[in-house]
């Protein structure tokens, strides 16, 4: 049997001996289109090449693709679990040309891959095309296939569109027939929706160029964009039409069985089908970078992730289960994406917290949707409202929501849900706002291809020469920048550094060298062209700055060796998380800007003040070694292979920069595996540790969900920070008159006796306030209102707090009665009353507050029967609260 990892080299290692360039899988977030929420098909990570926007130094290449549809437009969340080949998550199969090679290679590849290489009966295959492209069907003849097994499709089911213009041109697909046991019929025709004949291959001929009046013109650079579903044709190679017995899901499937002790083919059957797909969706998600949120994509993930924690909940699982399934997942699909080996722990620690989280309502939950059935007549909707209650209170997705209730035969009334939904202005919602990336993506690359990348200088020198290439101001390309004028300016190379991997851009001035007195302030540098070339934001001061004009370029010295201390800091700081806290740590993001650094991290709660203290003092020591910082350029696997970290969901190239810093105790010098950080980094930095100066944690704090945020200063910002600590307990000592761990005591003692002495106080005030002392309203003697016991006063100098105490001491003296205080607190009056507990069913406390304080120009005031409290401005009406209290008594 061929297994699904099997189908996977083969199908790659055909095509690297066709001249294909194997492509690792792009991350699941796309880079390059904003319009996709996640990659949800092969050519995505070429999407540029296609439209001639970029190009690369291979015109043929191929890839196994993760993909995930559960979010927008390309959703399948609904069906997974209830239907043989619907997934969130699944990979895509490749091969691409550009420009390349055309049909008269692309069919023949595919016939040979899929009976040969693959070994499917060509008996069993038939192909589709569009009913025009007679090319297409003759090529299939030459091959072998029979004209009777050759169907031409006049829909758009077979003409392949990247939007309402632009690319396109006709398909042509590949149909397994699984045999006549199962129901079902041709392309085309009435049955086609049924599961004999599967599709397991499409085949993109990108011809033609749509334009907005609809007419069409044959693409100079014709193109192929294939995709084959690896999950369906192991399925047909391992002897049947689900995709969940294939081996892999299968092996998912037995772990979910396993962990819940439970069938795998019994009554839990479609429970284990969910859990399986969406344990691969989720775990590729976070190792991309995706965390649970209630917003974009994090909220997708979540959506997925609480779906298949529901469907465990029903196998009667107790305990979270998902983080207990990872390692079957990183056994099966760990060795053709090493991310989920890197990003295990994360992963592990992002599933246990969101499914401890997610039970803790999930109960209540289901409880108010039987609660809400209940009332039902058989088969009426539910109603939209209860199910935005669902949403809206305990987390619960639309879609999870019907998931629940399609058990039960029953539907939403979705309808409701959105008038719900809009009248509140839901708290998360799944509408995904692009990337913004897209502004002037193909005028950056144009500029990128007309005149190569920008060769950056910055990790030796932060001065250079250069000529300038291109300047462009209101997102068009100019001759020239104006004195007053802004603009972006971009030369052949630069020591200034672009924005990326939280490190803010450079500034900085340039001079032309031709006038000295032409100057422009660089005010920021960005990265353009998919990373290719660097922008410099720039104010002409001065003279004119033209195309091709050569520049003295001079990075803002302070500012950088600012930056540069809190970015080594943070590698340190990295490490020291790791160690003090468990391998599950993982940036989340960063800024490294010149005067602060922030490190958000992932990690379920907050430090105690034990760790935040070892953080602080293991990067202190680090920076104490003064250890050189040196750099290494490796390819990304070997990077990794020597234990580098990696930002999760960070685009890495060919060749990346691994920086090091610090030894690790009694190790020397020079050996991987002694070194203290170890990080993939394209960013500037100090020469040793020692550079940085000092480091001092200033705050840390929750970011996001199952994220941490610590907030530091290095070198200078540090050490003014350290002298303002230092001189605030100077004067705390001088204070004390004591030093040290003495004044430690002696403020722990203080404290104390400022609690007693409080106690005391309030005690006295409260003896004052009985006794009927001065200024405190005459006295506590009861009258009797409406039959009823009443004691009223106007008290000073007692403080809200100690009204209930004084509430208790007037009950326990009338025995029965009624009790109200008004107390001048100073710009605030607080009011309370008491009723014993004979006649709280005769008067509530709550109703004497509420009177009173409206009388004295306030609102609301509540509580139980038996006390109640309230508040206003201004004892001004004290009598004539008292009086309508008084009324309230009398009925």
């Amino acid at each position: 049997m061929q297994s699904l990892n099997d189908i996977r080299s083969t199908f790659l290692g055909y095509f690297e001996k066709q001249g294909h360039q194997v492509v690792p899988s792009s991350p699941l977030v796309p880079r390059n289109d904003p319009t996709l929420m996640f990659a949800n098909s092969g050519m995505v990570q070429f999407k540029n090449l296609f439209t001639g926007v970029e190009h690369r130094d291979y015109k043929r290449a191929t890839t196994a693709q993760k993909c995930v549809r559960a979010g927008g437009k390309h959703n399948d969340l609904d069906n997974v679990g209830y239907t043989a080949r619907h997934h969130t998550f699944f990979e895509m199969l490749g091969n691409f040309s550009f420009g390349d090679y055309f049909k008269s290679d692309a069919i023949p590849f595919a016939w040979e891959l899929v009976t040969k290489e693959l070994g499917i009966d060509a008996k069993r295959l038939l192909v589709t095309v569009y009913h025009t492209d007679d090319e297409a069907a003759e090529i299939w003849k030459s091959v072998g296939v029979p004209e009777d097994r050759i169907i031409r499709i006049a829909t758009s089911d077979n003409f392949w569109m990247m939007g309402p213009t632009g690319p396109c041109g006709p398909c042509t697909e590949i149909f397994f027939d699984h045999g006549e046991k199962y129901w079902g019929g041709p392309p085309g025709s009435p049955e086609e929706d049924g599961d004999r004949f599967v599709e397991i291959w499409n085949l993109v001929f990108m011809q033609n160029e749509q334009f907005e009046d609809g007419s069409m013109r044959a693409l100079d650079m014709q193109s192929i964009d294939t995709g084959m579903g690896i999950e369906r044709v192991a399925a047909l190679l391992q002897g049947t039409n689900d995709n969940y017995a294939t081996d892999l899901i299968r092996a998912l499937i037995e772990a979910s069985a396993d962990a819940t002790s439970t069938d795998p083919d019994g009554p839990g059957k479609t429970h284990h089908r969910v859990i399986a797909d969406h344990l691969r969706s989720s775990s590729f998600l976070i190792a991309d970078g995706v965390m649970p949120s209630n917003d974009g994509r994090g909220y997708v993930l979540r959506r997925i992730m609480r779906r298949a924690m529901r469907h465990a909940h029903m196998l009667g699982s107790k305990d979270p289960v998902m983080h207990r399934l990872v390692p079957s997942l990183v056994r099966q699909m760990g060795a053709a994406y090493p991310e989920l080996h890197r990003a295990q722990p994360l992963i592990e620690e992002t599933l246990k917290l969101e499914e401890t989280r997610f039970k803790q309502t999930l109960d209540r939950g289901l409880k108010l949707l039987d609660d809400e059935l209940s009332g039902l007549p058989e088969g009426t909707k539910l109603p939209g409202a209860s199910a935005f209650k669902l949403y809206d209170t305990y987390g619960f997705p639309l879609d999870l929501t019907q998931d629940a209730l399609r058990e039960r035969g029953r539907e939403v009334d979705t309808d409701g849900f959105d008038a719900s939904m809009a009248e509140q202005k839901a708290k998360a919602r799944a509408a995904w706002s692009g990337t913004g990336e897209a502004g002037d993506l193909a005028l950056w690359f144009d500029i990128a291809e007309t005149h190569g990348a920008t060769d950056f200088l910055g990790y030796d020198t932060e001065s250079a020469e250069g000529q300038m290439l291109a300047l462009v101001k209101d997102g068009k390309e100019v001759d020239a920048l104006e004195a007053g004028e802004s603009g972006w300016i971009v030369l052949n190379q630069t020591p200034f550094y672009g924005e990326s991997g939280g490190q803010v851009g450079d500034t900085g001035w340039l001079r032309r060298l031709e006038d000295e007195d032409d100057i422009a302030e660089v005010t920021d540098t960005q990265k353009m062209g998919d990373g290719k070339i660097s922008a410099h934001q720039v104010t002409v001061k001065q003279g004119r700055f033209a195309k091709n004009d050569a520049v003295a370029m001079e990075v803002d010295h302070k500012r950088r060796t600012a930056i540069r201390a809190n970015h080594s800091a943070t590698h340190l700081l990295h490490e020291a998380l790791r160690r003090a806290l468990g391998d599950h740590v993982a940036q989340r993001g960063s800024l490294n800007a010149p005067d602060r650094l922030r490190f958000d991290f992932s990690h379920a709660k907050a430090l105690t003040a034990e760790e935040r203290a070892q953080v602080e003092r293991e990067v202190n020591e680090f920076i104490r070694q003064n250890s050189p910082v040196s750099t290494r350029i490796m390819t990304p696997d070997d990077a990794r292979a020597i234990g580098a970290q990696a930002l999760f969901g960070e685009k890495y190239g060919d060749e990346v920069r691994v920086v090091s810093m610090g030894t690790l105790a009694g190790s020397g010098k020079g050996t991987d595996g002694q070194t203290y950080s170890l990080e993939l980094c394209g960013g500037t930095h100090v020469r040793q540790t020692g550079d940085i100066g000092t480091f001092a944690l200033t705050s840390e704090s929750a970011s996001a969900a199952g994220v941490r945020r610590i907030e530091a200063l290095t070198g200078e910002a540090a050490m003014a920070e350290l002298r303002s600590r230092d001189k605030a307990l100077g004067e705390i000592e001088a204070l004390l008159k004591a030093h040290g761990p003495e004044a430690v005591s002696r403020v722990a003692s203080l404290l104390d006796e400022r609690r007693k002495l409080d106690n005391e106080v309030a005690q006295l005030r409260r003896d004052l306030a009985m006794a009927g002392g001065p200024g405190q309203g005459g006295g506590a003697e009861a009258r009797e209102v409406g039959g009823v016991p009443f004691v009223a006063q106007v008290l000073t100098g007692v403080q809200g707090k100690d009204l209930p105490p004084l509430i208790d001491e007037h009950k326990a003296r009338l025995g029965s009665g009624a009790v109200l205080l008004i107390a001048d607190t100073g710009g605030k009056v607080a009011v309370a009353a008491g009723v014993t507990g004979d006649l709280t069913d005769k008067v509530s406390s709550v109703d004497l507050v509420k009177a009173a304080v409206a009388a004295l120009g306030g609102k609301g005031g509540g509580g139980r029967p038996d006390l109640a409290q309230g508040g206003a401005k201004d004892a001004a009406e004290a009598e004539a609260a008292i009086a309508a209290a008084e009324a309230v008594l009398a009925g």
